[in-house]
C-alpha cells in the first residue's frame, strides 16, 4: 500500500508527500496522537497529494504518517439500515458515546450479529447479471432484495445458494461463477463508492407517474412525479422543514431518506426528535421504520458535510435497484454548496459567482441527474424522487445555488416571506412556482387515464386567474377600493377563493393535513365552477367582499369535514346554493 508523510496543514486541508501511486478520491488514514483520521484525496500534483480530512486536524504535525487504502469513499449497503441515524460517512450515531463525536471514532454501519430470515429467489444453475435479485429478507415489514455484486461484469452462473433460513449479513449466501471461471462469494453486504451513480438498470425514461403527496398546492397546482426532481427555496422561518415533513409522511413512497446536511443544529434536532414520533398514515406504524436519517450539522467538519448528500443518494439508488420507490430529501443543499465552496477556496481554485466553485452548475446537475424512474434488468420498476431545500441568504432567489438548481430541477416551490407573514401556509408562491411536468405529454397521458382529461386545462386556467388577481390587488392597493370597477373586485376575490380553498392547508389538522387525490379533484371542480360563473350581479365592492368571504368560509369548513360525511355534503350544498 502507498504511504505518505504530512508536509503541510491548512485547517482540514493537508498536503502529503507520497511514495507510490494514489487515486483521485482515494481514502487514506493519517495517524496523530493515537487517532487515525480519515481523509479523501482531492488533488494530486506529482508526488504531492492534497487531502481533505473528515475530522478536526488539531494537533496534527508535519512528519505524521499516512496510509492509503486503495479505494474511494465507499459505504456498506445491506439489511439493517432502516430507522438508523448515520453521519455523512455512514457511522452509526446511536452507537457513539457522549454528546460530541470523538475524533477518530468510527462505528460499523450494519449490525453484524443480527440474524436475518433469508429466502432464495434463484436456484443453482441459473444465469444472473450484476445486481440481479438472488434472495429476499424482510426488514421492518419492508421486503428487501439481496443482489448479485453491482460491479460484476457479464453473465455469471449460480454455483450454489443457501436454503431458506437465518443468516448474518457477512455469511456467504451464494457462490457465482463468472464467464472467466472465477468464483465470487456473495454476502448480504454490498460496497459502493458514493461519488459514482449506479447504472444497473435497463432504461431510464422521462418520469410520468404522479407522486401523490396529499399537499394540494403540490398535487393540484405544481405536481411532482415518481422519480422526479424538485427543490424548495425560501428564507428562514417560511416552512421548508414543515413542508418536507408533510411530504415525507404522506407521499406514496416505500423508503424515505433524509439528508440533514449541515443545517443549523436546531433543525437537525427537530428531525431527530419529531421524526421518530410521526405516524405513517399508510400503515399506522411509526414512519421511522422505513426512514434513514443522514445527519451533518454545521459544527461537523466541512468535508463530511459534502459527503453526506452523496451517501444519501447512494443508499437511495441501492433501494431503487430492489424495485422500491424512494423519496430522498436534502435539507439543505445550500450547506452542501457552502462545503464545496470552502474546499474550492482552500485549494485556491479560481472562484465563480459569490466565491462558489466555477463548476457548481455541473456538480448540482450531476447530483440531481442521479434521481429518476428506471426499468430494471428484470423488467421491474424503481424510482428515486429527489426534493432538496435551498436556504438562500436573505431570501434572495437570484443567488448561485438557487439559479443553478433551477436549471436542473423540474419542480420549483418558492417559499415566500410575505405569504408566511400573512400566515398563508404552506407559503408556496403560486405564481413564481412551477412544475415542468405539466408540459410533458407522457404526464398528460397519465393524468387523462388516472384522473380526467380536463384536469390540466383547469389547473392552467386557475393559474392564469391567480396572476390576474395579483395584478388587480396591486391596482386596488394604489387606487383604493372605490377606484376600480366592481368586476375587478370579483376577479380579485375569485383568486382569493383559489388561494384559501386550494393553496392553503392546515398541517396540524388531522383531516385537512392530507387531501387524497379524489377529494382534490372535487375541490378543483368546485372552485373552477365558482370562478367560471360570470353572471354575478353586485351593487358595490362591499357586497362582493361579503359574498365571497361567506363562500370562502363555507369551502374552508368543507375542507375541515371528513370526506363524504353528512357534514361535508351539507357545506357543499350550501356552496352550490350560493352559485
Amino acid at each position: 500500500m502507498t504511504k505518505g508523510i504530512v508536509s503541510g496543514v491548512v485547517s482540514n486541508m493537508v498536503t502529503l508527500r507520497v511514495d507510490g501511486p494514489v487515486l483521485q478520491g482515494e481514502i487514506c488514514y493519517i495517524t496523530t496522537g493515537g487517532d487515525r483520521l480519515m481523509a479523501e484525496v482531492i488533488k494530486v500534483v506529482g508526488s504531492d497529494v492534497y487531502v481533505q480530512v473528515f475530522e478536526s486536524t488539531r494537533g496534527l504535525k508535519v512528519g505524521s504518517e499516512a496510509e492509503f487504502t486503495g479505494h474511494q469513499l465507499e459505504i456498506q449497503l445491506g439489511p439493517g439500515m432502516l430507522s438508523k441515524n448515520y453521519d455523512g460517512l455512514q457511522n452509526d450515531l446511536d452507537k457513539m458515546d457522549g454528546v460530541f463525536l470523538r475524533r477518530g471514532q468510527y462505528t460499523a454501519p450494519l449490525d453484524e450479529d443480527r440474524l436475518w430470515d433469508f429466502e432464495p429467489i434463484v436456484k443453482a444453475g441459473d444465469k444472473v447479471e450484476g445486481s440481479a435479485w438472488l434472495g429476499k429478507v424482510e426488514e421492518n415489514h419492508q421486503p428487501l432484495k439481496i443482489m448479485a455484486p453491482f460491479q460484476m461484469e457479464g453473465v455469471a452462473v449460480v454455483k450454489s445458494i443457501v436454503p431458506a433460513g437465518q443468516y448474518k449479513v457477512n455469511d456467504t449466501i451464494a457462490v457465482l461463477t463468472t464467464e472467466v471461471g472465477e468464483d465470487i462469494n456473495v454476502t448480504m453486504v454490498q460496497r459502493w463508492p458514493v461519488k459514482f451513480a449506479m447504472t444497473n438498470y435497463k432504461e431510464k425514461p422521462r418520469p410520468f407517474k404522479l407522486l401523490e403527496t396529499g399537499v394540494r398546492t403540490i398535487d393540484t397546482f405544481n405536481p411532482i412525479v415518481e422519480g422526479g426532481t424538485g427543490f424548495i427555496p425560501g428564507p428562514f422561518g417560511t416552512g421548508k422543514t414543515v413542508l418536507q415533513h408533510a411530504i415525507s409522511k404522506q407521499a406514496e413512497a416505500d423508503i424515505v431518506i433524509i439528508a440533514a446536511c449541515g443545517e443549523r443544529a436546531n433543525e437537525v434536532v427537530e428531525i431527530f426528535t419529531e421524526f421518530p414520533e410521526l405516524v405513517d398514515p399508510h400503515t399506522g406504524r411509526k414512519l421511522m421504520e422505513r426512514t434513514i436519517i443522514i445527519a451533518n450539522t454545521s459544527n461537523m467538519p466541512v468535508a463530511a458535510r459534502e459527503a453526506s448528500v452523496y451517501t444519501a443518494m447512494t443508499m437511495a439508488e441501492y433501494y431503487r435497484s430492489m424495485g422500491l420507490r424512494v423519496l430522498l430529501m436534502a435539507d439543505s443543499t445550500s450547506r452542501w454548496a457552502q462545503a464545496l465552496r470552502e474546499m474550492s477556496n482552500r485549494m485556491e481554485e479560481l472562484p465563480g459567482p459569490d466565491a462558489f466553485p466555477m463548476d457548481l452548475g455541473a456538480l448540482v446537475a450531476n447530483f440531481y441527474g442521479r434521481a429518476g424512474y428506471v426499468y430494471l434488468n428484470n423488467g421491474e420498476v424503481g424510482s428515486v424522487t429527489f426534493l432538496g431545500t435551498v436556504s438562500p441568504a436573505g431570501g434572495n432567489l437570484k443567488e448561485p445555488v438557487t439559479e443553478n438548481t433551477k436549471k436542473v430541477a423540474r419542480c420549483f416551490y418558492a417559499l415566500e416571506q410575505d405569504r408566511a407573514d400573512k400566515k398563508r401556509y404552506p407559503a408556496v408562491n403560486p405564481i413564481d412556482s412551477y412544475s415542468k411536468y405539466l408540459e410533458y405529454p407522457e404526464f398528460a397521458e397519465y393524468i387523462k387515464g388516472h384522473i380526467n382529461e380536463e384536469w390540466i386545462p383547469k389547473v392552467l386556467n386557475l393559474k392564469t386567474r391567480m396572476q390576474r388577481g395579483k395584478e388587480i390587488a396591486e391596482q386596488i392597493n394604489i387606487l383604493g377600493d372605490d377606484g376600480v370597477p366592481v368586476e375587478y373586485h370579483v376577479t380579485f376575490w375569485k383568486s382569493e377563493i383559489i388561494d384559501f380553498v386550494i393553496l392553503q392547508q392546515d398541517a396540524f389538522d388531522e383531516i385537512d393535513a392530507v387531501t387524497p387525490l379524489e377529494r382534490q379533484e372535487e375541490i378543483l371542480n368546485l372552485v373552477t365552477a365558482i370562478c367560471d360563473k360570470d353572471d354575478y350581479a353586485f351593487a358595490d365592492f362591499e357586497e362582493v367582499t361579503k359574498y365571497f368571504k361567506k363562500m370562502i368560509n363555507l369551502c374552508k369548513q368543507m375542507n375541515y369535514s371528513v370526506y363524504k360525511s353528512e357534514q361535508y355534503y351539507d357545506f357543499k350544498k350550501q356552496v352550490e346554493a350560493m352559485l
